[in-house]
């Protein structure tokens, strides 16, 4: 069976998220918490706020995606996980959600469109396909953030994230 070059993006994309999470997380996990808590000139304040803020989005994404709306997520600074291992392993399970919803498109359904409120209120109608690459362009707008927090934190050498490096790690 052959897979259309949009769905082979999307799946490529899911994928490529998880990949750079997991580099991130990675580099994070093996900071002193001093280092990983502090607070930094960032728009969230910390690499604990911001990888935060990048789960909170991708959970009112993909409720909007599936129908489950999140409720529980009135503003963009919530903080969801209040430490590191048990935002590390949502981050885990939410990757795997995405993973998930991705494989499980066909391409008809790239082109619904989703009607959808956001946090503050304003209603909005989107096809599936753009918002879906906004969530994942989301995560790699904030993954950058963490990024250079963590070059602040004196991480020697951190983790290439740049989708090139991705393709090339599984031979693309």
């Amino acid at each position: 069976m052959t897979i259309s070059p949009l769905l082979l993006h999307v799946h490529r994309m899911a994928d490529y998220n998880a990949w750079a999470n997991r580099r991130l997380y990675e580099a994070s996990l093996a900071l002193p918490p001093h280092d990983y808590y502090a607070e930094r000139p960032s728009f969230f304040g910390s690499i604990h706020n911001t990888l935060n803020h990048i789960i909170l989005g991708d959970t009112v994404w993909w409720a909007r995606f599936t129908g489950k709306p999140a409720r529980h997520i009135t503003r963009l600074n919530q903080i969801l996980y209040a430490d590191l291992p048990s935002l590390h392993e949502a981050r885990v399970a939410k990757d795997d959600e995405i993973v998930a919803f991705a494989y499980g498109l066909d391409e008809a359904q790239l082109n619904i469109t989703l009607h959808y409120t956001n946090v503050s209120g304003a209603t909005f109608d989107h096809p599936l396909f753009p918002l879906l690459m906004h969530a994942h362009n989301h995560q790699a707008h904030h993954r950058g953030q963490v990024h250079q927090m963590l070059s602040e934190a004196g991480v020697a050498e951190p983790p290439e994230l740049d989708l090139i490096h991705y393709l090339r790690e599984i031979g693309l």
